[in-house]
Formats: C-alpha cells, structure tokens, sequence
C-alpha cells in the first residue's frame, strides 16, 4: 500500500483476508474512525452483534439504536467501554456528533458522544449503533498488517455500518469488489472442509 492511501484511512473499510489468523479479527469489517500518520488508528468492528441489548447498558440511548438493537463487538481495546456511530441527513452538525474525515462517501457518518443527551441527538440521527470495545493500532502497525496482507483496504459505503445482517457484511463487502476479492467471499469457513 503506497504512502497516500495510509495517510487516508479514516472513513474506510479494513476488510480481514483469509490469512488473518488472530480471532479476534478472523472475518471482520473494521470501519477505520480514527488515523492520524505516526499516532495510529482506531477502528470498530462493524460485523460482530452480542446478545447484549442496548437497553440493558445505555437505557437512553436503546430508542435511537438501528436493529439489531443490541451492542456490538467493536474489538478487543476497552471491551468495559462504549463507543456509538450515527449516520445524518443533510449538512447539519449536531452537538455531540463528529463527522468522520476521510471519503466523501460517508462524509455523514460520525461518532456521537454518548454524554450527550439522547434527545438533543434524536431529531438529527437517522440511524445509531453502539460498540463496545474498539480495534486499536500502533504507529505503523496497521501498515504492516496491510503489507504483510491482513488487510484488504476498501472504499466504504454508508451502509456497511447499519448492515440488516452484520453477521454477512464480510461476504458481502467482498463480493461487491468484483474479481479476486470477490471469489475470496466464497472461501470456506474452515478451509480443511473443503
């Protein structure tokens, strides 16, 4: 990966390729929320549901949650701690939402600050989901996990974090590429069986 495309990966997808062997990443979607060159990056993991409900954890926030209406996994840093993405129409930029620099295509998404009042949020989110945990990487060392070929670097679409089925959101990334990450979508879970 050239030295642009990393200095850009806020607002993008971290899809996991076959060869990523660490459970804790095997056949994620990591939406990228956070790089700065030479700090390091924060991501969520957009395709793990638990079995949590908002509501049990976040009671004010479970009306403005996008079904499934549970926590997600958002990775293995600070698992006790929460984060929430929200996606808004418009141009507006309501207190307690931070757009997510990075690619146009998703210029809308943005973290909300869980300190806020919800019903300040309300009017302006059209779709909400809480993570608990996130992804976290060292100076350089995501760029090392995409060179060494953990790591497939996709252009996101708003969507993908308010995927209906989290659970399909890796196979479906994939395919929508085309070509060999596409086939890639079709491997099986545990290549021996195949």
């Amino acid at each position: 990966m050239d030295e642009m495309a990393t200095e850009r990966l806020t607002g993008r997808l971290l899809v996991a390729t076959p060869v990523l062997a660490d459970p804790n990443f095997r056949r994620t979607v990591v939406l990228v929320v956070e790089h700065e060159p030479g700090e390091g990056t924060l991501g969520v993991v957009l395709n793990r549901p638990t079995d949590v409900p908002v509501g049990r954890v976040l009671e004010p926030w479970s009306g403005l949650v996008t079904g499934p209406s549970v926590v997600f996994k958002g990775g293995p840093v600070a698992p006790s701690s929460a984060l929430a993405i929200g996606r808004i129409p418009g141009d507006a930029e309501p207190l307690g939402w931070h757009s997510l620099d990075g690619v146009t295509a998703i210029s809308r998404l943005g973290l909300i600050d869980l300190d806020t009042p919800p019903d300040l949020l309300a009017p302006a989110i059209n779709q909400l989901r809480v993570y608990a945990g996130y992804a976290g990487w060292g100076p350089g060392q995501l760029k090392a996990e995409i060179d060494e070929g953990a790591w497939y670097v996709i252009p996101a679409e708003p969507a993908d974090a308010f995927a209906d089925e989290p659970e399909g959101l890796w196979a479906a990334v994939l395919r929508r590429q085309g070509g060999e990450m596409a086939f890639t979508a079709t491997f099986p879970d545990d290549p021996s069986l195949n």
